[in-house]
């Protein structure tokens, strides 16, 4: 499907077609592809479990305020947002910065300082910003990749993070943004037409906010 096409399309659907598993194959394709994401400095601040097994969907469901989608779907993607990601990644992409040219090996320090001063402490509120937005970005390439696979998803807000750390033995210091439902559209379902959607007008100004 065209990249255009899938935006327009995709739908946060609730009705899921049970029992419709997604393949292991699929599923790595489209986190693989979503892994194409930008990030700041490249440092990919996230992380997923993929919740397809019976027992745990219902688990989650739990955590979910009961919510049916989250066992019907095919799968819900519990999308983890890491603060810690500076300092286990940032290595491995100044490395790879300079294997392929983009700095010159003098200039790694220079970055590894620089990154510590825009994204602050490993618990601060800077932090924990720079591991949400940038794992948001993540899901949403998720999206619109499933989009393009002929999958449906549904971002879901609501859910009890604390529980969903517990089940899913996520250590404390992650955050959960959201979870994502994802599958196929139940059969004989038609979505009705798209909600409310603000004009140009309503959100958009030139080079000032007022």
């Amino acid at each position: 499907m065209d990249v255009i096409q899938a935006i327009r399309d995709r739908r946060s659907i609730n009705f899921f077609e049970p029992g419709r598993d997604i393949s292991a194959q699929t599923m790595r394709d489209l986190l693989e592809l979503a892994n194409l994401a930008p990030s700041s400095m490249n440092l990919q601040p996230w992380r997923v479990i993929v919740v397809n097994d019976p027992e745990r969907k219902k688990a989650l469901r739990q955590c979910a305020f009961d919510q049916p989608k989250v066992e019907e779907a095919s799968a819900v993607l519990i999308m983890i947002a890491d603060p810690r990601a500076v300092e286990e990644n940032i290595d491995q992409v100044l490395e790879s910065w300079v294997r392929l040219g983009y700095i010159k090996p003098e200039a790694v320090d220079m970055y590894r300082g620089l990154a510590g001063k825009l994204y602050g402490t490993g618990d601060s509120l800077t932090r924990n910003f720079f591991a949400v937005k940038n794992t948001s970005l993540y899901a949403m390439n998720v999206m619109i990749a499933a989009k393009g696979l002929g999958l449906e998803t549904h971002p879901m807000d609501g859910f009890d993070e604390g529980a969903v750390k517990k089940a899913f033995s996520i250590p404390g210091d992650k955050i959960v943004p959201m979870l994502l439902a994802i599958g196929y559209l139940k059969s004989g379902f038609t979505p009705l037409p798209r909600a409310y959607r603000r004009n140009f007008e309503d959100f958009v100004t030139m080079n000032s906010y007022r």
